[in-house]
């Protein structure tokens, strides 16, 4: 029987056939396409014709579309919906396919035929998009080792090797801590709980097999837990074991690994000839320098723990007229910032969250695509990787843009957080193909038969992930290398974090913030109030963010550290800290990290794209209206439609004339008095 994996896929829209998948088919189908890929750029070093952009980048990008096909349904797996074969079959995959990349950057007579283009580019008459294409080749292989010599290069191997290893077992320990633990809650630990979260863990002891509600690592039913629960012994006992994963002793102990990460990424950066790994890595981002990315952080660090300060005082006596003779601690942050919210602005997510259907804001997202781009979502019945995924064709004026999967609710078997990927990218080289898009979320799911509730968190989530949706789905470039988000890490933020602007808009709130009972629009004067507390806590919320992304760039800007944890300690001692705030991802669970090379060094990109992105919905509200086509229509030219085109900074600047200052990132958080 043919593997379905490795068949034509004779499906809607050329989805993967799910229905006809099992996890017995990755490993031949694996094995076979990397067989596949092996021979084909074997024969791409091997031709005796002389080396042309066709023959040899162009043939390059091709080589392995079948090992790309089956790992992009593998690996979107394994991220949402993980059984311990896919687990396995991962710690199996990671060295071979750095095996393979290895072999593919250090073939001399393959780079040879890149190297001689790269000499005679100007004698080429390429496009820009062939110029940009060939240059970002070289320069990839340039940076996987292809100048590398002797044990300098197959040193470089071993270590590529052994990294991808590492990662996908950071990953899955973090994956084994979140799923294990649970809390289960006795009628009398509910007190206090609004009837959306209560419902939440009745539903997540459901799944678990316990007969009542249950408290597990979830982020979307802990941190509201944090933010309501009157009993301050289970907040902390929630919280430490929130903040323990990956760093709980046993077999899923991520410390070793994270010190063992960090000293290989030194070692392969000065196996390349760089200083350290932060000097490799920001290289080729907007940033270029670890000094740049510290000096961003330092300007929004000082002003964001002033503020942080000034709340944690006020937070602090209210944790006194509680009666509680006690340091303010981290546990206690969520509870008292909740109710000192509700106290300053009349608001709290009991109220805001009957409003905030699930349903009714991808409807707003969608809506708002279609006021911008002209797009149209329209719900379709095609193969889905679990049932509860859903999925619509995206279309403009009747033409066939690509396919959009959601799928949004927690489980066990899906890793924590949010993220937007692909089992398709677009592109043009041999046909015109549209790219498969997920949006992959972790909402807590409600009881049966009743709508899902989001935050206003929650809901911001879903409109970050659509906007890294849009930057794929109106990618309309040639070559799959440069299609949608293959773009600078410090820009890839930039559409997620602008889309998030529509959302606060008070029209679209009007429109789509509707009752989940009555259907009735939310008041405007609740509207008011959950928009002038937009920047509530946000010296918090700024605070724990800046300190991971400082403790990121001082682990690979220097010397790796044999004790990452001490290193962690000292960073935040240097920075100082506060002591009711800890870093959003600490180092065991640091997966943004750790997980892969995607944010090492990289954590300030979110920073650095909200630079950006700030000042690019200025641009709309300079122009009078959110929904300008002529601002719209050059944001899609030059950013959403170009991917990875040409350099971040010229796309950026093409869009907005220039290159924004930290000042509207400042004004956005609310910080820019305390500054």
């Amino acid at each position: 029987m043919t593997n379905p994996l490795l068949a034509h896929w004779n499906t809607p829209f050329g989805l993967p056939p799910f229905d006809a998948i099992s996890d017995d088919d990755f490993g031949p189908a694996v094995d076979a396409a990397l067989a596949e890929a092996r021979k084909n750029v074997a024969a791409i070093a091997a031709d005796p014709a002389a080396p042309t952009f066709a023959n040899t980048v162009e043939a390059l990008e091709t080589a392995d579309a079948t090992l790309g096909r089956v790992l992009g349904v593998f690996y979107n797996l394994v991220g949402a919906d993980s059984t311990p074969a896919r687990e396995a079959l991962s710690r199996r995959f990671s060295p071979m396919l750095a095996d393979y990349a290895s072999e593919v950057a250090t073939n001399a007579d393959l780079f040879a035929r890149i190297e001689a283009l790269w000499q005679d580019r100007d004698a080429l008459d390429l496009t820009a998009e062939q110029a940009r294409l060939l240059y970002l080749t070289r320069r990839d292989f340039v940076r996987q080792g292809a100048l590398l010599e002797g044990t300098a290069r197959t040193r470089l191997g071993e270590v590529k090797a052994r990294l991808a290893s590492l990662g996908t077992q950071f990953t899955q320990n973090l994956l084994a801590d979140e799923r294990t633990w649970e809390l289960p809650l006795a009628e009398a630990d509910l007190e206090g709980l609004p009837g959306w979260l209560i419902a939440a863990l009745r539903e997540a002891g459901h799944e678990r097999g316990e007969d009542g509600p249950v408290l597990t690592l979830s982020r979307s039913v802990i941190v509201p837990f944090l933010q309501d629960s009157r009993r301050r012994d289970l907040r902390q006992t929630a919280w430490e074991a929130w903040v323990a994963r990956g760093a709980n002793g046993g077999d899923t102990d991520n410390r070793a690994i994270a010190a063992e990460i960090l000293a290989l990424r030194e070692e392969r950066a000065h196996l390349l000839g760089y200083a350290n790994f932060a000097a490799y890595k920001l290289e080729t981002e907007m940033a270029g320098t670890p000094d740049a990315v510290r000096d961003l952080l330092k300007r929004v660090w000082r002003p964001a723990r002033a503020a942080a300060l000034e709340d944690a005082a006020a937070l602090q006596e209210m944790l006194r007229a509680d009666g509680v003779n006690d340091d303010l601690a981290p546990w206690d942050w969520r509870y008292y910032s909740e109710r000192r919210r509700r106290v300053l602005h009349d608001l709290s997510e009991d109220e805001i969250k009957p409003y905030l259907q699930l349903d009714r804001m991808i409807d707003a997202a969608f809506a708002i695509a279609g006021r911008l781009f002209g797009l149209k979502a329209t719900p379709i019945d095609v193969p889905r990787y679990t049932p509860e995924v859903r999925a619509w064709e995206i279309t403009r004026d009747g033409r066939h843009m690509g396919v959009f999967l959601g799928d949004y609710f927690a489980h066990a078997a899906k890793r924590s957080g949010a993220w937007c990927s692909t089992f398709r990218d677009q592109r043009k080289l041999g046909g015109e193909v549209r790219p498969i898009v997920v949006n992959v979320c972790n909402f807590a799911k409600p009881e049966a038969g009743q709508p899902a509730l989001l935050s206003y968190d929650d809901a911001r989530t879903l409109f970050h992930e659509f906007g890294h949706a849009l930057h794929q789905l109106l990618s309309d470039v040639t070559y799959e290398r440069i299609s949608g988000t293959s773009v600078a890490r410090d820009f890839v933020e930039l559409p997620s974090q602008l889309y998030e602007h529509w959302l606060a808009l008070p029209e679209v709130l009007a429109e789509f913030a509707t009752h989940a009972e009555t259907g009735a629009p939310m008041p405007e004067a609740l509207r008011d109030r959950l928009l002038a507390a937009a920047t509530y806590d946000t010296g918090f919320q700024t605070v724990e963010y800046v300190a991971s992304a400082l403790v990121d760039l001082a682990f690979h800007d220097g010397p790796a550290p044999a004790d990452p944890m001490a290193r962690q300690a000292e960073v935040l001692a240097e920075i100082g800290m506060p002591d009711a705030i800890v870093m959003r991802h600490a180092t065991p669970h640091f997966a943004h990290v750790f997980a892969g090379d995607g944010y090492s060094s990289g954590y300030y990109s979110y920073m650095w794209s909200e630079v950006m992105d700030a000042d690019a919905f200025d641009g709309f509200r300079e122009a009078g209206d959110p929904f300008d086509p002529e601002t719209a229509a050059r944001l899609e030219r030059h950013v959403l439609a170009a991917g990875g085109s040409a350099e971040a900074e010229e796309l950026y600047t093409a869009f907005r004339g220039r290159m924004p200052g930290v000042e509207a990132l400042l004004r956005g958080r609310g910080l820019a008095d305390a500054a």
